[in-house]
């Protein structure tokens, strides 16, 4: 709790739950003149310049940011009851992708101010992929060709959330549905949706074939996508998932699912 003293005292805020260690920052559930709000703290230079995204959507379609500094934030807190991974264990696909594809609709739009220049091209998050492709060989090999030919041929790019997964879409209430944790990417819209096609409680439980399909293509068909280029986001992302796994020491289990995806890609 000592780290979040500072912001506490100096935003008059008041504890409303357990400290939750987050991946890459610390975050504590806080009332602020009664209403419910999230102070994140403990966070990593790519999650603080990620913010500048989180701004810029200025609560359309996203929490808001209530306040800021050089080392914590202060967010709305959404507080509604419904949970897109728990829709999609009854066995709901279609939900929760539906409201996946229009939030991503909603963060796409025009905005009437320029977009933060700390956002992240396609190139650079790709890049990872170009030195493990020499040294592996094999599917990241193949996730790296994917990579440059999505690269070589990039269409309708804008500022990309990054990991609009089922977890990161939060129900409010008053609001509706509202997205969390950008990542802070610009590159092909195709990509934003790359990541909702895996089963939500990826890696413990993997997609099936049949599922990676039916949610492929209904996606594509949702938010109007090339089924191809969107299959090679998917091969694309979750090679770097298995990548970051493989940092930390985890299995690579997206190393399965790109295997899945680059199939399907040859089957076409």
């Amino acid at each position: 709790m000592m780290i979040f003293k500072p912001w506490l005292d100096r935003w008059g805020l008041q504890p409303d739950g357990s400290p939750i260690a987050g991946t890459w920052a610390k975050l504590l559930p806080v009332l602020r003149d009664g209403e419910p709000a999230m102070l994140k703290a403990g966070m990593t230079a790519e999650e603080k310049k990620a913010l500048n995204l989180l701004a810029w959507y200025d609560g359309d379609g996203a929490v808001r940011i209530l306040e800021r500094d050089e080392k914590a934030i202060l967010m709305e807190r959404a507080v509604g009851e419904r949970s897109l991974k728990a829709m999609a264990k009854t066995g709901d696909d279609e939900g929760p992708l539906t409201v996946l594809c229009a939030a991503a609709t909603r963060l796409h739009a025009p905005r009437t101010t320029s977009p933060p220049d700390t956002l992240v091209p396609l190139s650079v998050r790709f890049e990872p992929l170009r030195q493990r492709a020499l040294t592996h060989g094999g599917i990241l090999a193949r996730c790296w060709t994917e990579a440059q030919s999505l690269l070589a041929t990039s269409r309708d790019e804008r500022p990309l959330h990054g990991d609009l997964c089922h977890d990161n879409m939060r129900d409010d209430r008053r609001r509706g549905w509202l997205a969390i944790d950008p990542k802070g990417f610009h590159g092909e819209r195709t990509y934003d949706y790359a990541i909702m096609i895996s089963t939500p409680e990826f890696p413990s439980a993997r997609p099936s074939p049949e599922q990676v399909q039916r949610r492929a293509s209904f996606v594509a068909r949702t938010a109007g996508l090339e089924p191809a280029r969107l299959l090679r986001c998917v091969v694309v992302d979750a090679g770097l998932f298995a990548l970051w796994s493989m940092s930390g020491g985890h299995e690579p289990h997206g190393l399965g699912l790109a295997e899945m995806a680059a199939g399907m890609l040859d089957a076409a």
